[in-house]
């Protein structure tokens, strides 16, 4: 019926008359009449036919709607993810599919329309009979597995801690997704998630975005001058003087003058150990090792770490560690400082925007366990979800490194002798040489430690904590000109404390495992903690100490004072360690005097092989009757001073009579 019309007038407006005989729309009328019926059956198919164009347009608008609301719907992301891209130069784009068949089809189709159904009724029940309405059924329409990820994604920002922390480890623990996936948890999870995915164990480095490409410097601009700029800018006054003289050194000492004034053999830093090269100039890896020496200690201060972040200094160290890759030493002190200025929560959010996060969880998986420690004690300092306690300078947590839902019972303390280190003292033995100066210096390549091996391997239920001396005096290979009252017992004693309560040190039954001189530094803290009420709780959980050689009534060193420099002992410590000084003799009556009353558990061993000191020195650095405590057990070993505190293995009497102690004194709270 349509067609017809609009044949009749296409013909009546085309032909001027009909065929005789013809059998036209009107061949039987009048022409006038004619044309007035055609007249008004033209006005007929102009409306009709705008309607059918209407409708076809109108269905073509409604599907078009309805597939840019399908796709919106697929690309929807959440605003604060796109707030934290915002803030970076770079943003992954996920893309959608272009092809029809993989959003058009009926199927489809009719399974979101029945999610939305369903959706809305049980909605409607948890609002009628109010209860909560399960996540389970979010608004996203994709596939399940794109849905398994959004979720965890939400679940991972919810109030609640507990479905918070387990939609993390969910997330870490997913290992068989494509990289586009990865790359939207990535772009879109928040700041604690992202650290929550770098302390788990195992955790797959696809789950984080690269650091932030940073701007391009001048090819005659060197580093090492950026890094003196910074230290510039930092406030030079009211400075600790050991701080303020090694920064100024770093301020004045450029690689040219150091040069000229050397004539090409130089010794860098003036009075200390000598670096000798026969160049031109210093070697800017070197002076840059002696700026970011000084940047350490500025981090140590909440005030300075502001100022640091203020003037561009977490991408300048994110530049440096990049170009650095080939120095340890370098990248150490790199991450040492992120550490320090993680102790201040304010300056999350910069560290996690200066892609630090990724560079943590790398160097996590380290095999050196320097490296790996260093990065650990910054990410827990970062991860305020899951650990309570902060960890300042030279405090550092063997194990556990990593989130665990293992429940920490008891605390494991071990703090090295004067040049020691909370790492290399504690290793397994070494191959049999003699000590000289180059072994005193230390090397990067120390063998397995075996308190974060062995030890938390029999006792996961424990916190195992090492602790390292504020020794970046020596480790400048400089002499401070103000250095010497740092080096007491006494110093060092009040120093360690307020780091240790900061740990939480004393919250749980804690165990100390000490050598050389650092059991003179463990007597001495509990001595002084016990008469400070607020430190009480670290002697009232002292369930025991191990004490491996300690010279409680001095050592032979004292007679060697200028070779035991590349052993232990610095001269200032070396006074303090002379026979029957009087100094030790109080320090040990007044410990054993409260020891005693509260019962602690003793176990000391004590060295009888020599200790070669140089090339022309052999001897006992504590005899048998200096390690003689007056409680507790006391227990020959045949190995040497340095030895002593290093198992040959796993089987070694060394350790197992240790891992016996441990387990003994604390048989209640590790017990099965």
């Amino acid at each position: 019926m349509i067609s017809l019309p609009l044949v009749c007038m296409q013909n009546s407006y085309g032909l001027a008359k009909t065929e005789p005989g013809g059998s036209g729309c009107g061949a039987n009328l009048p022409i006038h009449a004619e044309e007035k019926k055609l007249f008004m059956i033209g006005k007929i198919a102009k409306v009709t036919g705008s309607l059918i164009l209407g409708f076809l347009l109108s269905r073509g608008f409604v599907f078009i709607t309805y597939e840019v609301l399908s796709l919106k719907k697929l690309l929807q992301i959440d605003t604060q993810a796109i707030h934290q891209e915002k803030l970076k130069s770079y943003v992954y784009i996920r893309t959608t599919s272009v092809n029809p068949s993989d959003y058009q089809g009926i199927t489809y189709h009719a399974r979101k329309e029945i999610h939305k159904a369903v959706r809305k009724i049980l909605e409607t029940e948890a609002k009628i009979f109010r209860r909560p309405f399960s996540e389970q059924f979010s608004t996203f329409d994709g596939e399940d597995h794109e849905c398994a990820l959004w979720l965890l994604l939400k679940r991972s920002q919810s109030e609640d801690k507990e479905v918070r922390l387990q939609a993390v480890q969910d997330l870490a623990n997913n290992s068989h997704w494509h990289d586009y996936q990865y790359g939207t948890v990535a772009q879109t999870c928040d700041q604690r998630t992202a650290i929550g995915l770098a302390r788990s164990k195992d955790i797959d480095l696809r789950f984080f975005l690269p650091p932030p490409p940073l701007p391009k410097i001048k090819n005659d601009y060197p580093i090492e001058d950026e890094l003196r700029l910074l230290l510039v800018s930092l406030p030079q006054t009211g400075l600790d003087p050991c701080v303020q003289y090694f920064t100024s050194l770093a301020l004045r000492e450029s690689s040219q003058t150091l040069a000229a004034q050397r004539g090409g053999l130089w010794c860098f830093g003036g009075n200390g150990l000598p670096y000798c090269e026969t160049l031109s100039k210093i070697p800017s890896e070197t002076v840059e090792l002696f700026c970011l020496q000084a940047l350490v200690q500025h981090s140590k201060v909440s005030s300075h770490c502001d100022k640091i972040e203020a003037k561009g200094g977490l991408q300048l160290l994110q530049r440096i560690y990049q170009l650095r890759k080939d120095s340890a030493k370098i990248q150490r002190n790199i991450i040492r400082i992120i550490g320090n200025m993680a102790l201040d929560e304010r300056l999350h959010s910069s560290i996690v925007r200066a892609g630090w996060v990724s560079v943590l969880a790398e160097v996590m998986k380290s095999p050196h366990v320097i490296q790996s420690s260093h990065a650990s004690r910054a990410l827990a300092n970062l991860d305020r979800d899951t650990v309570k306690e902060k960890y300042p300078d030279g405090v550092y947590v063997l194990h556990p490194q990593y989130r665990s839902s293992q429940p920490i019972r008891a605390d494991i303390l071990f703090v090295h002798g004067l040049l020691g280190a909370a790492f290399k003292t504690w290793r397994q033995q070494d191959i049999d040489r003699r000590l000289d100066k180059k072994a005193s210096e230390g090397e990067e390549d120390y063998s397995q430690c075996w308190p974060k091996t062995w030890l938390a391997s029999d006792c996961p239920a424990l916190r195992i904590i090492s602790v390292e001396y504020d020794t970046h005096l020596s480790d400048w290979k400089a002499k401070c000109p103000v250095e010497a009252h740092r080096k007491s017992i006494a110093y060092r004693s009040n120093e360690l404390l307020d780091k240790l309560r900061a740990a939480g040190i004393g919250d749980r039954p804690l165990v100390w495992v000490s050598h050389s001189m650092g059991g003179l530094l463990v007597k001495k803290m509990l001595v002084d903690a016990s008469k400070n009420p607020e430190m009480d709780k670290i002697v009232n959980n002292t369930r025991g100490i191990i004490f491996y050689s300690v010279p409680h009534h001095g050592s032979q060193l004292a007679e060697y004072s200028i070779n035991a420099r590349y052993l232990l002992f610095p001269s200032v410590e070396v006074k303090e360690l002379s026979k029957d000084s009087p100094a030790l003799k109080e320090l040990n009556d007044d410990f054993l005097s409260f020891a005693k009353d509260k019962k602690f558990s003793v176990l000391s061993f004590a060295e009888t092989l020599p200790t070669h000191i140089g090339s022309m020195i052999k001897l006992h650095v504590v005899p048998l009757e200096s390690a003689k405590l007056g409680i507790g057990d006391l227990i020959p070993v045949d190995v040497n001073h340095l030895n002593i505190c290093k198992p040959k293995k796993k089987d070694a009497f060394l350790y197992q009579r240790t891992l016996k102690f441990i387990q003994d004194v604390l048989a209640q709270e590790i017990g099965d």
